[in-house]
């Protein structure tokens, strides 16, 4: 727990005090991200290197304490994190195909399998060598998506990751755990200067190394008293809001002919409620709610028996399934001047 602390605190203060740094880099490097009514929901030029302190204070607080939890179980997380957040990084400054970025999702990727970091509840080695890139793939995209309204990405994160930390120390994983607690500190750093109205956006070089680094997490985690067959959904639980929202988009955007993930717009969940009445904070602040929830759940089912945890999972499940049908709908559905 004393390590939990510490990493929390060293990792917190150098977000708070590496954030607007960041932000003065951004404008010198003119990394801004400009208005567009049709694609964006900002209405003012904002710096989007907020994610450059993200990774920094975690990263340099993870090393400094790397001989106190052995850093060397993390090595592959580290170095894949760090490839996301250089590329995304290179991606804000000069912009990037989406081929490329894909390809260095690829690498880090491999990089994880390649240490034995992957899914292993499926019955073949490819069978989970698939669900491990579909999987890592998928939520490194799924928060670059969700980072759409001020405070949204890094708050989800935190929620997260708090919960990832809570089911570490309940299991006695604290390696994984101070990571867990790393990620979180960081995002809450960083949510001083992004909550509405923003003053920083994390840009990519920070939505990718926080999903690379979640998504590693939710593998990672094990659950020594309870059954696979139960548990493979925790991860899943905990990261509901991105999924949703991914999944949301995704399916909207074919069903318009588009492709989903290079064809921005406002038509995410937050979005949606925006559309519904509620303002942006209110907007994000029901997405929060819904991941602390999610992440109760998760909390829930790392003790439930097999016909619980099917039960749990099959009711939030069918709620998802509603609400992505719900949101197809007046008054989510947005406006035609928005539609792509």
């Amino acid at each position: 727990m004393s390590t939990y602390i510490i990493v929390f605190v060293g990792v917190l203060t150098l977000a708070i005090v590496g954030t607007p740094l960041a932000r003065k880099l951004g404008l010198r490097l003119k990394t801004i991200d400009q208005p567009d009514p049709r694609r964006k929901v900002h209405t003012v030029p904002t710096p989007r290197l907020g994610g450059v302190a993200i990774f920094l204070s975690t990263l340099i607080v993870t090393l400094l304490l790397g001989e106190q939890y052995n850093i060397n179980q993390l090595t592959s997380t580290l170095i894949g994190a760090t490839l996301m957040s250089f590329m995304g990084l290179w991606d804000d400054r000069f912009s990037l195909h989406a081929g490329v970025k894909l390809v260095g999702q690829g690498i880090a990727l491999a990089l994880l399998l390649f240490s034995g970091v992957a899914i292993s509840v499926l019955p073949h080695p490819i069978l989970n060598v698939a669900a491990t890139a579909l999987w890592v793939i998928g939520i490194t995209n799924a928060f670059n998506l969700l980072d759409n309204m001020d405070g949204l990405s890094g708050g989800v994160a935190a929620i997260a990751a708090a919960h990832f930390a809570l089911i570490c120390a309940f299991t006695g994983q604290y390696l994984v755990g101070a990571l867990a607690v790393a990620v979180m500190a960081a995002c809450i750093g960083f949510l001083v200067y992004n909550w509405n109205p923003a003053t920083i956006f994390m840009g990519d070089s920070g939505a990718l190394f926080l999903g690379f680094v979640l998504a590693s997490i939710g593998i990672k985690v094990r659950f020594p008293d309870n059954t696979p067959a139960v548990t493979w959904m925790i991860p899943i639980l905990v990261l509901a809001v991105p999924i949703f929202d991914t999944t949301l988009v995704t399916i909207s955007r074919l069903k318009r002919g588009l492709n989903p993930l290079t064809t921005p717009g406002v038509d995410h969940t937050s979005h949606r409620l925006t559309y519904a009445g509620l303002t942006r904070r209110e907007a994000v602040l029901v997405l929060y709610v819904a991941a602390f929830v999610a992440g109760l759940v998760a909390l829930f089912v790392t003790r439930a028996s097999l016909w619980e945890g099917y039960l749990v999972g099959g009711i939030t499940g069918a709620a998802g399934l509603y609400a992505l049908w719900r949101a197809e709908r007046p008054p989510f559905w947005p406006p035609k001047e928005k539609l792509q």
